[in-house]
């Protein structure tokens, strides 16, 4: 028998963290090759992580509702040897016995949130912690780690180090007491006032919204479009077109295959920053916005500029029924480049989005609303909508997204019977 261990997986891009939502297993059990082992929510998704034996479990790593690091082990297992093994896993472990050993600080320069909060409170320097993350990544229990030892594990292959460590551990010793001693922000409550549990899911929510305000320096911009001939040929062929395909032709659709034309001309906009570079993404993958209760999931609609109206209408029924089924999967959630949100389905008519780690923009969809305008020297009634997007200002300027804001208009503006096919 030998003991192999299961490690936290990576569930999504940029996806570093996770947290153990629910045990499927306990010690003991006997559980076969890809049966379940437990629960994970992360910022993107909530999956099932699968065993990669066939064994019984030896020993529970990770608490519920505790947040690892991808690479973290979770759990271990009792493998008999030669049977259930995953023979891909003992050859990636075979290569990498025969990697060079890495430089000190490689793959240290990306930290969680949650890291860079603890070490920056605890007064810890990040440089000096060895990490036991996955290729030495630092993790939170590596920082809780040197807090409560008072120094951090230190590299010893730079002569400055323990220099560095001795002079750092008088400094240390007060902010780590502190750190140790910081309850929940207590906000005075009344009578009648009701307290409210965290979940998990909220908790991702939160953490990633507030990394993208933190990381991105948002701007941010607003159009109005009169969409009054696409509201009546929608209109008249919605009925015809829910009793032929099943499901709705909603305006959501025309907005979205709009977008996409948009971004086919203005690849700016289908960009990401990476620190020393930008990077535009080929591939035209809408992310949209669908509201679950409590969760917010932003599933994706892959290729979207080579979809037709209908057959982007199709998948935005469909990846809605699955998020508020908990139906979506790691890959529904994956390879998103640009947002459109619909907050006018709550009747906004105006918003700022917060921009979806690690996308360049998303484009708010208010409401429809009937207002008066000029046309043509005179007054008239017209279906008005408002687009309002934010932008990443270190990739985009306000030129460009005023350029791809003016297209997306002219596309809806003219999108009528006569010049516009469902199919």
């Amino acid at each position: 028998m030998t003991r192999e261990k299961i490690t936290m997986p990576k569930l999504g891009e940029s996806v570093t963290e996770g947290t153990l939502q629910k045990w499927l297993v306990a010690v003991g059990d006997t559980v076969k090759k890809y049966e379940p082992l437990a629960e994970v929510l992360t910022d993107k998704v909530s999956a099932e992580i699968p065993s990669s034996f066939a064994g019984v479990i030896s020993e529970l790593l990770v608490k519920e509702d505790e947040t690892v690091q991808v690479g973290e082990v979770i759990c271990t297992m009792e493998v008999e040897d030669g049977k259930g093994n995953d023979a891909r896993l003992e050859q990636a472990k075979e290569e990498k016995k025969k990697e060079p050993a890495k430089s000190v600080g490689e793959n240290k320069q990306r930290y969680s949130p949650a890291v860079l909060k603890l070490s920056q409170e605890a007064g810890l320097d990040l440089n000096i912690i060895n990490g036991t993350g996955a290729g030495g990544r630092i993790t939170r229990k590596d920082v809780l780690r040197a807090i409560k030892e008072g120094t951090p594990a230190v590299f010893q292959t730079e002569p400055q180090a323990e220099t560095i460590a001795n002079e750092k551990r008088a400094d240390m010793q007060a902010p780590a007491a502190a750190s140790n001693k910081q309850e929940p922000k207590q906000i005075p409550t009344s009578n009648g006032d009701i307290e409210i549990p965290i979940t998990p899911v909220r908790k991702a929510i939160a953490a990633n919204m507030q990394k993208s305000k933190h990381e991105i320096p948002h701007a941010w911009t607003m159009i109005e479009v009169d969409v009054t001939s696409l509201v009546n040929y929608r209109n008249k062929i919605k009925d015809s077109f829910k009793t032929a395909e099943g499901f709705n032709l909603t305006f959501f659709a025309f907005f979205v295959k709009a977008v996409a034309r948009g971004l086919k001309e203005f690849p700016e906009l289908n960009s990401t920053w990476a620190g020393d570079k930008i990077v535009r993404k080929k591939d035209i993958n809408i992310s949209i916005a669908v509201a679950a209760e409590d969760s917010l999931f932003v599933p994706v609609i892959r290729h979207a500029d080579e979809k037709s109206i209908k057959g982007i209408a199709r998948e935005i029924t469909e990846l809605a029924k699955k998020a508020r089924t908990g139906k979506l999967t790691v890959e529904d959630m994956q390879g998103g480049t640009f947002t459109v949100n619909n907050t006018g389905s709550f009747g906004s008519i105006q918003s700022m989005g917060i921009i979806n780690h690690p996308q360049s923009a998303i484009l708010q969809v208010e409401s429809i609303v009937k207002r008066p305008i000029i046309k043509n020297g005179m007054i008239a009634i017209s279906d008005m909508v408002n687009l309002c997007l934010s932008l990443d200002h270190r990739v985009l300027d306000g030129l460009v997204c005023g350029r791809f804001l003016q297209r997306v208009k002219d596309i809806l503006e003219n999108t009528n019977e006569d010049s516009t096919t469902i199919y």
